[in-house]
């Protein structure tokens, strides 16, 4: 199994609340930067129109990469303890 790295582009989704920035679990958004070599990701989150409502600094363990189509068997990414 490889590990879940997060890359620039990626569609992600948020897996914690973030209430100071009126964002909740589930919430989905694109990241824009990589920040810190990897360590944290700058994420935009856009409305069904694509204008930006919030724009976040976030670390990997607060997202989840979501993937639209099947993974390859070594493509499969490790699955997050809770």
């Amino acid at each position: 199994m490889t590990k879940n790295t997060v890359q620039l582009f990626d569609v992600v989704a948020l897996i914690v609340d973030l209430p100071e920035y009126s964002l909740c679990r589930g919430q989905v958004g694109t990241v824009v930067e990589v920040l810190a070599d990897g360590v944290a990701f700058e994420v935009e989150f856009s409305d069904r129109d694509g204008r930006v409502y919030e724009s976040v600094g976030l670390r990997p363990e607060q997202m989840m990469v979501l993937y639209f189509e099947p993974l390859s068997p070594d493509q499969i990414p490790e699955m997050a303890s809770v």
